[in-house]
């Protein structure tokens, strides 16, 4: 880790359940870093309340901040950020989801990514959800995604240099 600290290069992963404070940690943290800044985003606007979070989340952001929309294509939009940008992810599950809904190789997408982030050209932050603390789902899909988000989130972990677990909109360091 070493190397990766002294060329800027640093992973932290931001977790959490719904409505924890992600998102806007995750934010704060890039922007402690000079702009310009990078958002990664993974959501895909099927409905008008997907339209509205993902408009609430692009007025948070103001001036010296880029969107990249890759909701499948993950790992190509990090690849083709400049060395030492700030990258903020946004977010880890919704970008499962888009591949699992599209019935690709989820163990392999996952690899690829977790290879992508566990060499950090900058600063990174990777927003994801915590969703193995509740109930066992009732469909045999919920289970799939739950189980799947969990080891991406373990993969993800792994490799950051930085775990932090929001809960009520405090984080609370893991790693």
């Amino acid at each position: 880790m070493p190397d990766r600290v002294a060329s800027g290069g640093m992973l932290t992963l931001v977790i959490g359940g719904a409505r924890s404070g992600k998102s806007a940690h995750a934010e704060r943290l890039v922007t402690a870093c000079p702009a310009p800044w990078a958002y990664i985003a993974t959501a895909q606007a099927y409905d008008d309340e997907m339209r509205e979070r993902i408009a609430l989340h692009r007025s948070r952001r103001g001036g010296g901040w880029t969107t990249v929309d890759a909701p499948l294509d993950l790992i190509g939009a990090i690849e083709a950020l400049p060395d030492g940008r700030p990258v903020l992810i946004d977010c880890l599950t919704l970008w499962l989801a888009n591949h699992m809904l599209a019935e690709h190789d989820i163990e392999a997408e996952c690899q690829g990514l977790a290879d992508v982030l566990s060499r950090p050209r900058g600063p990174w932050f990777v927003v994801s959800n915590e969703v193995g603390q509740g109930i066992v789902p009732d469909n045999a899909l919920a289970r799939r995604f739950r189980d799947a988000a969990g080891r991406l989130n373990q993969q993800v972990a792994a490799v950051a240099d930085t775990v932090l677990m929001m809960v009520a909109g405090l984080p609370l360091k893991v790693k």
